[in-house]
């Protein structure tokens, strides 16, 4: 059916990004983070988690963890082997613990306990960094915000909406085209659709809708037919 539809794939991305979202937006209508939480502390203490660890596996650590350390202060005077014990299965637990538990401390002593709305703020903590500090002003505040993981840098390096690699330039280029109103959506639906259809490293692009406006995937599709 895809070999029916226009290739449009060497247009420019501006006149393409509309398409793309909403075919992601129509395929994936529950696309969501996949982190679970319910404060935004939570949140940040889930994404140190999930560095290097599957969100599925961090979501089985965090209902213990949430319940014995229920707010920001609780972290900041929590002893540094039970943490350890508790985060252990999301591999690097000791950079993790002492992230988690600086970051507290300083939430606690420059902050009020509060999590900053502010991306520059957000960097200043332990363990945080862009990726982390834009999941939470997006997810957690409603603000503008492009997260960039590992399925945002290849499946948009893919789709030829940028050609850089350093995270920062992606960001980048990808506020420079993304409606404000999408950019935070934009990271869950391409996390669902880097997770079911455009994997690393072997994409379905015999099944996937994007194909016409994808360099990429017109590319794997005609070497498929020689």
């Amino acid at each position: 059916m895809q070999d029916k539809i226009t290739d449009r794939s060497q247009e420019p991305p501006q006149d393409r990004i509309s398409v793309i979202i909403a075919i992601l937006k129509g395929l994936y209508p529950d696309a969501r983070c996949t982190l679970d939480f319910r404060t935004c502390h939570q949140l940040m203490v889930a994404a140190i988690l999930a560095a290097q660890c599957t969100d599925e596996r961090v979501n089985k650590v965090t209902p213990g963890l949430f319940a014995k350390y229920p707010s920001v202060q609780s972290f900041a005077d929590a002893d540094y082997n039970e943490l350890e014990e508790i985060v252990r299965p999301t591999g690097f637990f000791r950079n993790k613990t002492k992230a988690i538990i600086e970051s507290a401390r300083q939430l606690v002593l420059d902050y009020g306990g509060d999590v900053p709305d502010s991306i520059d703020e957000l960097v200043k903590l332990s363990g945080v960094g862009r990726k982390t500090a834009n999941l939470i002003v997006g997810v957690c505040f409603g603000h503008p915000a492009v997260i960039v993981d590992t399925h945002v840098t290849r499946v948009s390096r893919r789709l030829g909406l940028t050609e850089n690699k350093d995270p920062k330039k992606i960001e980048n280029d990808l506020r420079a085209l993304l409606p404000e109103s999408e950019m935070t959506n934009y990271n869950h639906i391409i996390v669902f659709h880097g997770r079911e259809i455009c994997k690393a490293p072997t994409p379905r692009c015999e099944i996937c809708p994007l194909v016409p406006l994808c360099p990429c995937g017109q590319e794997r599709m005609s070497q498929k037919t020689k």
